[in-house]
C-alpha cells in the first residue's frame, strides 16, 4: 500500500467515480491535500486519460494519468455487477465525498441515487461535474470542454479581430471545472449536511467572463475579438524583438500606463491620456511600443521595461519554465516518481499537502481497499 501521510484533509475519503480530467481534477486536488483518495475504475480499459495524449516510454502509462491519478488509490468495479455494486455502496458508506461525471440519471439507474446513499450515510457530499448540469433543455447532452469554451462566450471573444474564433490548445474548462468542483465539495462538506454540488463545465467557463455578463445585460454591447489586447487595458498585447521573442505588456493600472506611454514617446500626447483616450487610439498606441520592441533585444527590452516599472514579462513555452529561476526557486515542478509534474496549486505554511505518488496501475490497490470494508475501523 503506498503511504498515505496525513494532511490536513486526511480525516476525508473521496469516492472518485468520474473519468477524464474535471471530475477527476476535483479529486486530485483534495488528495493533494490528505484525502484519502478511491479512484473506482471500470475493468478493462479504467479512466479515459489512461489513454489520451502522451506515454511514459519506461512504462507506457499516459503523462495524464500520472497527473490526474496521483495521491489515489485505484479498484476496479463493474458498477452493472451485483456483487461490484455492493462494493461501491459500501465505499460510498464509508466516505465523506463522491465525485461521479455520469450524464444526469445514470447514477439514479445504476442504483446510486444520493438519496439512497444517504439512507447509510447521511453526511455524503455527492458532487456531480456535467456538461450542462443536472437540468435544463441541454442537461442530457454530452459535455465536453469544446462546447463549454464555444457556448460560454470564451471563443467568439478569442482570436485576431477578422480572424475565427479560436479555442484554448490546452483542457483549460476540465482545469477551471475541477477548481471549480474542489471548492464548492469543500464548502459542502463544512457544511455537515450530506447533499448534492453541481458544477457544471460551461457554467465554470461563464465565471471567467467577469463583467461581460453584466455589460451585455445592460447595455446590449458584447467585447469584439481584439487578439491578445482586451478593451479596459491599452497598451496589451504581445510583441516581438529583434532577435525573434516576444514579450507580453499588460497595462491595467494609469500609473504603468502612464510610463509606458513615456517610455515610447507619448507621454506628452494630450489626446492619449485617460481610459478613453488609449482605448480610442488602440492601434496607433499599440504600433508605438511594437515599434519600439521590435528594435531592441529581448534581454534589453525587458531590462528598460523593468527599469521603467512596466509590467512585461517574455512570452514562454516549457523550455523556458522549464529553465527560468523564479520557477526553479519556487520549486513550481515537483519530480514524482520520476515524473516531472505541477506542484501543489497553493501553499499552506501550517498544513501543507503533498503529493506521495503518481497514478498508480489500474485495480492496483483492490486488495487493501476490498480488506477495510471487509473490516471497518473502530471508533474510538
Amino acid at each position: 500500500m503506498p503511504d498515505r501521510a496525513a494532511g490536513p484533509l486526511s480525516d476525508l475519503r473521496v469516492i472518485d467515480a468520474a473519468t477524464v480530467f474535471a471530475g477527476p481534477g476535483a479529486a486530485r486536488y483534495l488528495g493533494d491535500f490528505g484525502a484519502d483518495v478511491i479512484k473506482v475504475e471500470r475493468p478493462g480499459g479504467g479512466d479515459t486519460s489512461r489513454s489520451i495524449g502522451w506515454r511514459d516510454r519506461r512504462d507506457g502509462e499516459t503523462l495524464w494519468w500520472k497527473l490526474v491519478g496521483r495521491n489515489k488509490r485505484c479498484i476496479s468495479l463493474d458498477l452493472k455487477d451485483r456483487s461490484d455494486l455492493e462494493v461501491m455502496r459500501d465505499l460510498c458508506a464509508s466516505a465523506d465525498v463522491l465525485v461521479e461525471n455520469f450524464r444526469p440519471g445514470t447514477l439514479e439507474r445504476l442504483g446510486l441515487a444520493p438519496e439512497e446513499l444517504w439512507a447509510r450515510n447521511p453526511r455524503l457530499v455527492v458532487t456531480r461535474v456535467t456538461g450542462f448540469g443536472q437540468d435544463g433543455p441541454y442537461a442530457s447532452r454530452p459535455g465536453f470542454a469544446t462546447q463549454a469554451e464555444a457556448m460560454s462566450g470564451f471563443a467568439a471573444i478569442s482570436g485576431e479581430p477578422e480572424g475565427q474564433p479560436l479555442l484554448p490548445p490546452i483542457a483549460l474548462t476540465d482545469e477551471v471545472a475541477a477548481l471549480a468542483a474542489a471548492f464548492a465539495t469543500m464548502v459542502a462538506v463544512h457544511s455537515g449536511v450530506g447533499q448534492v454540488v453541481d458544477v457544471n463545465l460551461i457554467e465554470s467557463m461563464l465565471q471567467l467572463m467577469g463583467p461581460l455578463v453584466s455589460l451585455y445585460g445592460l447595455t446590449g454591447e458584447t467585447q469584439e475579438r481584439l487578439g491578445a489586447g482586451i478593451p479596459y487595458t491599452v497598451p496589451r498585447n504581445t510583441y516581438r524583438t529583434s532577435d525573434g521573442h516576444w514579450i507580453a505588456i499588460s497595462t491595467s493600472s494609469a500609473a504603468v500606463a502612464s510610463r509606458m506611454m513615456r517610455l515610447v514617446g507619448l507621454g506628452d500626447v494630450a489626446e492619449l491620456e485617460g481610459f478613453e483616450g488609449r482605448q480610442d487610439n488602440r492601434e496607433r498606441i499599440d504600433e508605438a511600443v511594437a515599434g519600439w520592441i521590435s528594435v531592441r533585444p529581448r534581454a534589453v527590452a525587458l531590462e528598460e521595461l523593468e527599469a521603467a516599472e512596466v509590467a512585461a514579462a517574455p512570452v514562454h513555452d516549457m523550455a523556458d519554465i522549464f529553465a527560468d529561476e523564479h520557477f526553479a526557486a519556487r520549486r513550481a515542478i515537483a519530480e514524482v516518481d520520476g515524473v516531472p509534474m505541477q506542484q501543489l496549486i497553493a501553499r499552506l505554511s501550517a498544513t501543507p499537502g503533498s503529493i506521495r505518488w503518481a497514478g498508480r496501475p489500474q485495480d492496483a490497490d483492490s486488495a487493501d481497499i476490498r480488506a477495510e470494508l471487509a473490516d471497518p475501523p473502530r471508533d474510538p
